[in-house]
């Protein structure tokens, strides 16, 4: 299979540099156009895919090499592109910063050289005038494999302004595709984690992404651009697949009793117990569910997750309903197992706190031995309290701001054997939070993390897997159709 989808990768010198309002302007103003756009972000960021996805109309896709390995990259990229007349790809950090200590694995540049596009840098011009033409050049010369095509001038000042950096960068070979001036109206807000994302402010979000498309299509040539991303060079290979990727992963073992869970302290056990499933569900033959329920936590509290979980859980049998416990009081009908993603319950903890049937629901789902997901915020949701606002109680913890930010990629293995994994086996995780829970691990932990310290973090009880880790399934399919399994039978 040949992939030849137009392609852009929009990248930065820094972060900070406005690559999240220049590149979703510019998917907005090609989606204006009648084109099919295919937005992607490099690196595990879920908030951003969120502003793509509201400029073009499909789902924001990520491509991170470190959490999925190099080898998915292209794949996950035509998965996503697939039908569309042109991809945008929102690069990370600085064009050529990775994972630390990694050389160039997970950076933009890697990724860029994988789908073999083109790369337009986006600098902040707002402090430089003759100075950019050497910081174009460095970044240019740098890697002779990565292929800088294009500059769009950010944070210009004025005419002067733009025609100085014009001419400084006529000495440099790069073309300037782009010039566009300070705006405050295209500003996002933004808080403790990043951007607020675009499920807690949409309408804001609406006019904010208009505002950037206006302003690209004003300051950017748009038909410069497309001409260039048709240059890309095609791809050679298939698609990544959800229900090829679960066929092709290793079977389930057979469930098995959960090793060193504590028990649950019966202080917070709910007093009724979990309705049985009725026979209807559950084939005749085996004595399994045909097809077991999962609920996923949204809504602006549980913004986080990658779009191919849902996806893998659905190619491997599951039937994948959405919830949303600022809102809802109960669980989805039927309900077999539990994913809650990240997100933000810190900033939703007084209304997740007061809507008690539904922490009452998700403690008795998870007494009852079934299979719960949870990562970061869905950590903290289970557990006692945040800050002191009662949470559902299934993990005996309590959780609390924190003026230290915990941020990296880290290199994992299974504890214990649980829903998602048996003991040993491998992953690559990413974590983001201002958040500490009490203690960290349980007398089952989830992880043993080798870096940046050796320590074990997380939970696992009954059918409870909660950690502060956040994981692409895509890299090991194998833990969907384990956790569908386990939803299944119990």
């Amino acid at each position: 299979m040949v992939i030849s989808v137009p392609r852009l990768v929009l990248a930065a010198p820094s972060s900070g540099s406005g690559k999240t309002t220049v590149a979703t302007g510019l998917m907005a103003a090609f989606a204006s156009r009648g084109l099919a756009v295919s937005p992607h972000k490099v690196g595990p960021d879920y908030i951003d895919p969120g502003y793509h996805a509201l400029a073009t109309g499909r789902v924001g896709r990520n491509l991170d090499a470190y959490l999925c390995g190099t080898e998915l990259i292209a794949p996950l990229f035509a998965h996503g592109a697939r039908g569309c007349d042109l991809a945008v790809v929102e690069g990370v950090m600085g064009l050529y910063d990775g994972a630390a200590g990694e050389g160039e694995l997970a950076s933009t540049a890697q990724v860029a050289k994988l789908l073999r596009a083109p790369v337009v840098l986006v600098v902040d011009a707002s402090s430089q005038s003759r100075s950019v033409a050497a910081l174009v050049h460095g970044f240019a010369s740098w890697d002779p494999e990565v292929r800088v095509s294009g500059v769009i001038l950010n944070k210009v000042g004025s005419s002067r302004h733009e025609e100085m950096l014009r001419k400084a960068l006529d000495e440099s070979g790069v073309p300037v595709l782009g010039c566009l001036r300070r705006a405050a109206q295209v500003d996002t807000p933004a808080r403790h984690l990043g951007l607020v994302p675009v499920a807690e402010r949409r309408s804001d979000a609406v006019d904010a992404v208009g505002a950037m498309a206006e302003q690209v299509r004003r300051g950017c040539d748009l038909d410069a651009l497309y001409a260039l991303a048709r240059g890309a060079g095609e791809l050679s290979g298939a698609a990544w697949d959800a229900a090829a990727a679960v066929v092709s992963s290793p079977p389930p073992p057979l469930p098995v009793p959960t090793l060193g869970a504590a028990p649950p302290d019966p202080r917070h056990r709910p007093e009724r117990p979990r309705p049985h499933t009725p026979d209807g569900l559950k084939d005749r033959g085996t004595g399994l569910r045909a097809a077991p329920r999962i609920a996923v936590a949204g809504g602006a509290a549980f913004t986080f997750s990658y779009a191919e979980h849902a996806e893998l859980l659905t190619a491997a049998g599951a039937e994948v309903v959405t919830f949303d416990p600022l809102r809802d009081e109960q669980l989805p009908d039927g309900t077999h197992g539990l994913v809650i993603g990240g997100g933000f319950p810190e900033v939703y903890a007084p209304e997740l706190s007061a809507n008690e049937p539904l922490r009452k629901a998700v403690a008795e789902l998870a007494f009852g031995g079934a299979p719960v997901a949870a990562e970061c915020a869905g950590l903290l949701y289970l557990s006692r309290d945040i800050d002191g606002q009662p949470m559902c109680g299934v993990l005996d913890v309590s959780a609390r701001m924190s003026e230290r930010l915990t941020l990296g990629y880290r290199d994992a293995v299974a504890v214990s054997d649980s829903a998602l994994a048996v003991a040993g086996t491998r992953m690559r995780g990413h974590e983001f939070h201002r958040t500490v829970v009490e203690p960290g691990a349980g007398a089952a932990p989830a992880w043993g993390v080798r870096a940046p310290e050796r320590r074990v973090e997380g939970f696992v009880q009954q059918g409870v897997h909660a950690s502060y880790l956040h994981t692409h399934w895509a890299s090991r399919p194998g833990v969907a159709r384990r956790f569908v399994e386990r939803c299944r039978t119990s």
